[in-house]
């Protein structure tokens, strides 16, 4: 059963109070935290008070929401009012927004209690939460390992049970890969379906906010609360958000699953990811669904075209981070020694890599050189997935070529860490609903995550597929064992 389903009966049935709920995650908080590191800021009074509150509906009789009562740990990229706001950098420390961004304003309207802030690489830039300035995120299976990223903190919360479910943002894998290196669920849905309102940005035609969960069914719930138009987001698609608990069926009959042939022939890949995502691939085919290799050629240009064009929307996002409106500020004699000091002191290294190669991509003699031709690939990328879904419903491969690696391996290797968002950047390139779900384990006992790729808005399929597996296999009922 789903965590906020068997929460919800507890608070129905009057098994346990909301209070008793959080408190019971914010006791677990207190004793892991030391070793794990999970959350930046812990917001107890105001989870306590938002569960009484839901426990003052019970009382009174009142119906209460699906999510009511459950807690929530949220990334510390997204705007909460009165909460501060640091999205893991040392230029917005003292950062409090004055204003909720949409989706927590949703998930308060449902009645969820926000237990804090998980920690994150810096403006969500990196794929292992070492980029934080404040602190090193430890994977629940083995806290000398990372947790993925950007929404490590996210991503380690769920594993830990520090936190019913979570909220992260993925520009380029950033929920997906730290879900396959903690063994949760994670999805990035279609571009534009959950609105960005309030999420700080990194790269805007790519950011996208979505849940970091247990189970499959939970990621369902929680999306069909995040989902649906916004006019404050001009990217916010109109369309009807459907109950998408309504698509976890157990069967696959009738059901057309690609593999992408070039992500198992893909540079670094792990023998052990490999074999426990081809075992899940027969897996999935013993459950009825037709299996195809598919062929997506442009698939291994997503890495350098990513690496264009977010970098060079951080450069353009990020210039309002000047010492002048608000965040950090460095007093100096002059405008321009203010400007470079606060930038200098406020920013890590890898967020001064991205907005220097991004600088560097948009300026005059070459833009077209570089920008506008990663442009270009990024349509062809678009192509290839279009044309495959013309002949299968979802698509299969590998969330990350590897299992979890040690903090502190890749760190002086910005290129063998990018390496790690091999598979899952061209899903945010083409604007696609991703999911990555358990399906194994490695020698080392570290989780292995099963990518699924859907077409524009094709989310029931997603939870179609990745529900009857789920119920197929056990991966999901195997917790880290942290005292």
């Amino acid at each position: 059963m789903s965590v906020i389903r068997e929460l919800h009966q507890q608070l129905v049935s009057k098994e346990r109070s909301a209070v008793e709920i959080a408190q019971g995650y914010l006791d677990r908080m207190t004793a892991l935290e030391p070793q794990l590191r999970s959350y930046l800021t812990v917001t107890a009074d105001v989870a306590l008070a938002q569960a009484a509150a839901v426990d003052a509906k019970i009382a009174a009789g009142e119906a209460l929401s699906p999510l009511a009562g459950i807690p929530i740990g949220l990334k510390d990229n997204l705007c909460t009012e009165g909460i501060r706001t640091t999205c893991g950098s040392k230029v917005l420390e003292n950062f409090v927004p004055p204003y909720e961004s949409t989706v927590t304003q949703k998930l308060k309207e449902a009645g969820m209690v926000a237990l804090g802030k998980t920690n994150l690489d810096e403006f969500a830039m990196g794929s292992s939460t070492e980029n934080s300035a404040y602190q090193i995120t430890g994977n629940p299976w083995d806290v000398e390992r990372v947790p993925g990223g950007s929404s490590g903190g996210s991503a380690a919360a769920v594993a830990a049970g520090e936190c019913a479910v979570a909220l992260g943002s993925d520009t380029g894998g950033s929920i997906r890969q730290p879900a396959s290196f903690c063994g949760v669920v994670g999805l990035k849905p279609t571009y534009g379906l959950v609105s960005r309102f309030g999420l700080v940005a990194y790269a805007s035609s790519l950011d996208q906010i979505g849940p970091l969960t247990p189970t499959v069914e939970d990621a369902a719930l929680l999306l069909g609360a995040i989902a649906g138009h916004d006019r404050r987001d001009s990217t916010s698609l109109d369309v009807p958000v459907p109950d998408y608990t309504q698509f976890l069926k157990t069967d696959l009959k009738g059901r057309k699953i690609g593999i992408i042939t070039e992500t198992f022939a893909a540079e670094g890949i792990d023998p052990a990811v490999k074999a426990a995502t081809e075992k899940a691939i027969q897996q999935l085919k013993d459950l009825g669904a037709e299996i195809q290799e598919i062929s997506c050629p442009q698939f291994p240009y997503g890495l350098p075209t990513y690496y264009i064009i977010a970098p060079s929307e951080a450069s353009s996002n990020l210039a309002r981070y000047d010492g002048v409106k608000y965040g950090a500020r460095k007093d100096n004699d002059s405008l321009m020694t203010m400007y470079t000091k606060t930038r200098a002191e406020g920013f890590g290294d890898e967020v001064k890599r991205r907005i220097m190669i991004g600088t560097y991509a948009l300026s005059a003699g070459y833009y077209d050189a570089y920008y506008l031709k990663a442009q270009k690939v990024r349509t062809l990328i678009k192509q290839d997935f279009e044309k495959a879904f013309a002949s299968v419903d979802v698509l299969v491969c590998p969330t990350a070529p590897t299992t979890a690696f040690k903090a502190g391996d890749k760190v002086d290797d910005p290129l063998s860490m990018y390496l790690s968002d091999l598979m899952t950047i061209p899903v945010n390139l083409a604007g696609l609903p991703g999911m990555s779900l358990p399906c194994g384990f490695d020698d080392l006992g570290l989780p292995i995550g099963l990518q699924l790729i859907g077409n524009v808005l094709r989310e029931d399929l997603l939870f179609e597929v990745g529900y009857a597996y789920e119920q197929a296999t056990d991966w999901h009922k195997q917790r880290p064992s942290l005292s």
